[in-house]
């Protein structure tokens, strides 16, 4: 019996492993070694992913701390987990800028659950890093970026085989994101196209006045056949 697309998901956090030590004082940010943690992916993965329905991948950068590095839910930050996804939780109630525009995204598209039966959220490394207290993206320390890459490669092909639309991706963050993305499909053939869309975090922080002509892009792109 085939597996349901959520135990394919809790199955692969679970296993998740950082293959090296890092330099420069990098940390890694690995909420799943957490009971809580896992406990509420497990929720929220089999109240949203109990099926086996193919989905398109949404691949952002790495998760951050007041996100994904709390709830391990990629853009889900502990408000957007308890009021939008119904899930209670014991976390202060902080929020991601980059989890309060997915999920006006979401709704704009339709409903949590509408949205989650079409798309899967990654990230081009699923376990994040941190500098000086401070969240760092893979692609702005280049050791890193560049020993990154076999982990990157093998949590790409492992989230692939649980049975992903492969005629396209979506990757948050139209620079550095989408130039490291767009590369390593060069040369692995992962997807047949990668569409970029600007980062949510871009967007709050820089382009906020626009948040509503960014949401009608996305779904634009996202609900293009």
């Amino acid at each position: 019996m085939n597996k349901m697309f959520s135990e394919k998901i809790i199955s692969f956090i679970q296993q998740l492993k950082f293959p090296f030590p890092l330099t420069d004082g990098i940390e890694i940010l690995y909420p799943f070694l957490d009971k809580a943690v896992m406990n509420t992916c497990s929720q929220f993965y089999e109240k949203y992913f109990a099926d086996n329905y193919k989905r398109c991948l949404i691949i952002g950068i790495n998760p951050g701390r007041f996100g994904a590095g709390v709830t391990g839910i990629p853009f889900t930050d502990p408000i957007r987990l308890k009021e939008n996804c119904g899930i209670n939780h014991n976390w202060p109630l902080k929020q991601e800028l980059s989890s309060v525009f997915i999920y006006e995204m979401i709704n704009a598209f339709g409903s949590v659950e509408k949205f989650y039966s079409n798309f899967y959220i990654t990230a081009v490394s699923p376990l994040g890093f941190i500098q000086n207290n401070r969240n760092l993206n893979y692609y702005d320390n280049r050791a890193l970026q560049t020993s990154i890459k076999p982990f990157v490669i093998d949590c790409l092909e492992k989230q692939i085989a649980f049975g992903v639309k492969t005629d396209k991706a979506f990757c948050l963050g139209d620079g550095k994101n989408y130039s490291y993305l767009s590369k390593l499909n060069d040369e692995y053939h992962f997807f047949k196209q990668i569409i970029p869309l600007s980062h949510p975090r871009f967007i709050m922080q820089y382009k906020l006045k626009k948040k509503q002509d960014y949401i009608k892009k996305y779904i634009d792109e996202l609900t293009r056949n």
